[in-house]
């Protein structure tokens, strides 16, 4: 069973947020936390991608997050994945989108160092200190890490994925850290096509070069090789009727003769 306290504010959050308008100086009485708790709650509905910017839950939250939904408790590895392609493709906090789409190309071992000078040189509107306070609140939600401050209740949320790592350290005693992913057979097929649905770029015939390459496509967000993101396209067109995946004449593409939506597709998976 997947359970975190992340897991129980994110959803102590949506709850609240579907019977009030917004989050207010006195919300702590009611959701039972102090202010910064509730700063945290309500940053994180947003990193989520849980609401929009008048805090409307959405109905892909709304199905995951009621008492009776789909998984309110985050007790399905499948739903890991699902918030980690909307933390990163939400964009709110940016530095998830800039770990998994650029820098891990970058650099494939890196330290907490050269991760800061990469986005600092990416331009003004940042500085040391906010890069600091960011990585140290992705490696809490990523990696296993113990810290007698942390405070924020968002701590391993998505440590079961896998994603990133301590690999040991370099010729000058700094952390090493890696992005990979390890898991990569076991994200279900189901919760890649809901991801493919929910980029609203995309037609009905997505080129295999656009899902491995494009900002938000699952071949970056994902850390997906070649071979495992074909063989992906592939079993989801042999379990999904309607969708072909074409590789001819050395055109690849996926393509679908049927419509889909995210929230159909995830509502199949959970009920199964």
């Amino acid at each position: 069973m997947i359970l975190s306290t992340a897991a129980f504010w994110l959803k102590k959050g949506i709850d609240f947020l579907q019977q009030h308008d917004k989050f207010q100086e006195d919300s702590g009485i009611e959701l039972g936390v102090g202010k910064n708790m509730v700063n945290s709650i309500r940053f994180w509905t947003k990193a989520f991608g849980a609401v929009d910017d008048d805090y409307n839950v959405n109905t892909l939250f709304k199905n995951l997050f009621d008492d009776e939904g789909w998984d309110p408790y985050l007790e399905d590895e499948g739903t890991l994945w699902l918030l980690h392609y909307q933390l990163c493709t939400t964009n709110y906090s940016s530095i998830y989108h800039i770990l998994f789409r650029d820098f891990r190309k970058v650099k494939q071992e890196f330290t907490k160092a050269a991760l800061i000078n990469y986005i600092l040189d990416l331009g003004p509107g940042t500085t040391q200190k906010i890069i600091e306070k960011d990585f140290s609140v992705f490696t809490r939600m990523y990696a296993s890490v113990k810290e007698s401050n942390i405070d924020d209740g968002y701590t391993g949320i998505l440590t079961e994925v896998g994603l990133f790592r301590e690999v040991g350290k370099n010729s000058e005693g700094k952390i090493l850290y890696r992005i990979e992913n390890s898991k990569q057979q076991q994200i279900p097929n189901a919760i890649l096509l809901a991801c493919i649905l929910l980029n609203k770029n995309y037609g009905k015939s997505i080129s295999f070069t656009s899902l491995y390459n494009d900002t938000n496509g699952i071949g970056n967000i994902f850390c997906l090789d070649r071979d495992l993101l074909e063989q992906k396209l592939i079993e989801i067109a042999q379990t999904f009727s309607g969708i072909t995946y074409n590789s001819e004449a050395g055109i690849k593409e996926l393509q679908f003769q049927e419509n889909y939506g995210p929230v159909e597709v995830l509502k199949q998976y959970y009920n199964e």
